[in-house]
């Protein structure tokens, strides 16, 4: 076997095609964009190479040449300083089912971080935010949701083989959007808000909509900057940033919020799973792929919404204020026109227990878990799983 670091065009290429070929007989695995998986490794396009992180890529070729693994190695500065030992990651693991090339592609991850002066690698995870590429695949195999990764059965066991344990799990929560109710003792929470008129929950229209991100921000810096599990404090211009990329697949309905005497204390906000069209562009979004898109999009309605992230300033919390806004939601969700389906949330971690069972109270069910692994360098050290929040 031969370890080739990625550094050229045409090895780039074989970066990004490998996959296709490994899974070229598997329904339920959607290609990725290229040009989303290449941003991560632009230094032009990855804001972590400014901030110190470093990154490297290679390929496995096996005695014929040909490309048997993939892998990723990487250094994310801001998430290494919450670490009690210094740990880097590795990540966009393909391979054969074949320990040997598995071992030799995690040993050149774990020799290069090694010389960084790192003492520990998480796997499979993104050199980037924890909402995309996170975590390996161990149960739920159907199709995955936009950036999140897809992987053979076989996987798990190449990472544990290795020597890899689990640090923390990561459920995906399904449940249909009609035809099932809610834990009767959410309707108990709920409803001395509901009944309330200082407070009002709906989706935003016509020039109020401007102010979505205004009313994000409010919320999300209250909610979740600074929290163990959530991140730093969102500026308005980033808040504006990131509505404006979801501006393509966006639906009003899905941007919604609750109010306190017209002051926005909640919000949950979803988008329509687009996964369920770029399964359709080859992994493509040149001209014919955008061509591609629209005609899909028009032609085959999505069925699907992904929730993406959902909060209550801390000052409303466990009153009631997550139940009553779910509930308020039915009389839009369960109205004959809504055209959704089925909802699957972004991924809740197992050390998020309180969020865990607010998935359960309002009848979902996991349907995908995904297993982020640890590897400790030392082999004698101790090993502690991820702490629950």
């Amino acid at each position: 076997m031969r370890l080739i670091e990625v550094n050229t065009t045409s090895l780039e290429n074989e970066f990004i095609l490998f996959p296709v070929r490994l899974y070229k007989n598997e329904q339920n695995w959607i290609r990725p964009l290229d040009k989303d998986i290449r941003d991560i490794f632009d230094i032009n396009k990855n804001k972590l190479f400014k901030q110190g992180g470093k990154c490297i890529r290679w390929i496995l070729k096996d005695v014929e040449g040909v490309t048997i693994g993939r892998v990723a190695a990487f250094i994310n500065p801001k998430a290494n300083k919450k670490e009690e030992v210094p740990t880097g990651g590795i990540g966009f693991f393909e391979c054969i089912e074949d320990q040997e090339a598995a071992n030799t592609l995690f040993d050149a991850g774990k020799r290069w971080l090694e010389a960084q002066g790192i003492e520990a690698m998480d796997g499979s995870v993104n050199f980037g935010e924890r909402d995309k590429w996170w975590g390996v695949l161990v149960d739920g195999f159907s199709e995955p949701n936009y950036c999140m990764p897809w992987n053979f059965p076989y996987y798990a066991s190449l990472f544990e083989n290795y020597g890899f344990q689990l640090y923390f799990k990561q459920f995906t929560y399904h449940r249909p959007v009609k035809n099932l109710d809610f834990d009767p003792r959410m309707y108990q929470r709920g409803e001395h808000v509901l009944n309330d008129s200082d407070f009002e929950f709906r989706y935003l229209e016509g020039a109020e909509m401007k102010k979505a991100p205004e009313y994000f921000v409010k919320v999300y810096n209250q909610a979740w900057a600074g929290h163990d599990g959530g991140g730093k404090e969102l500026s308005l211009m980033m808040a504006k940033q990131l509505f404006k990329s979801m501006g393509p697949i966006m639906d009003k309905r899905l941007i919604y919020f609750g109010f306190h005497k017209g002051e926005p204390i909640s919000f949950f906000i979803s988008i329509p799973e687009i996964n369920q069209i770029f399964k359709y562009l080859d992994g493509q979004m040149n001209w014919l792929g955008k061509l591609k898109f629209l005609y899909y999009k028009m032609t085959k309605p999505n069925r699907k919404m992904l929730g993406l992230v959902f909060g209550v300033v801390p000052k409303y919390q466990g009153k009631g204020i997550e139940s009553a806004m779910i509930i308020k939601y039915t009389d839009l969700a369960w109205s004959k026109d809504y055209p959704y389906e089925d909802i699957e949330l972004n991924w809740i971690g197992d050390f998020n227990p309180k969020m865990m069972k607010v998935a359960e109270q309002i009848g979902a069910k996991v349907k995908k878990t995904h297993h982020t692994y640890r590897y400790l360098f030392d082999r004698t050290r101790e090993f502690k799983r991820a702490k629950s929040i």
